[in-house]
């Protein structure tokens, strides 16, 4: 049952995204930085603990996690240390996602032949 709620959270916010791009006649990167935002902005607000908490990888996975793992990095340090430290610790929790990205990206320009 876990396996399908997270395919639900998760097509739900791809679904989503692909709704505003055809419908609302956003570009990709609009559309991309609009979920980065809502990531913000609920993860700023503990809605998106909630959803991560219910969905799992269904939650953090699409682009909106990214922007929960970075308000995330914000909200512990400020915690820690006060606002002045918030810089330094922002990419704390999304330094993983962007190192894998960058790691994925490379091995599949190997495998497949990337044009450009």
């Amino acid at each position: 049952m876990e396996y399908a709620i997270t395919f639900i959270v998760g097509g739900a916010i791809c679904a989503l995204a692909q709704l505003a791009m055809d419908a609302g006649k956003l570009s990709p990167l609009h559309v991309a930085s609009l979920l980065v935002f809502i990531g913000v902005i609920l993860g700023i607000s503990g809605i998106y603990d909630r959803i991560v908490a219910v969905a799992g990888a269904g939650a953090t996975l699409p682009i909106s996690g990214f922007g929960y793992f970075l308000a995330k990095g914000i909200l512990v340090q400020k915690e820690l240390d006060g606002w002045i430290a918030v810089g330094a610790a922002m990419f704390q929790f999304a330094g993983a996602i962007l190192s894998f990205a960058v790691v994925l990206s490379f091995f599949t320009a190997l495998i497949c032949k990337p044009k450009g």
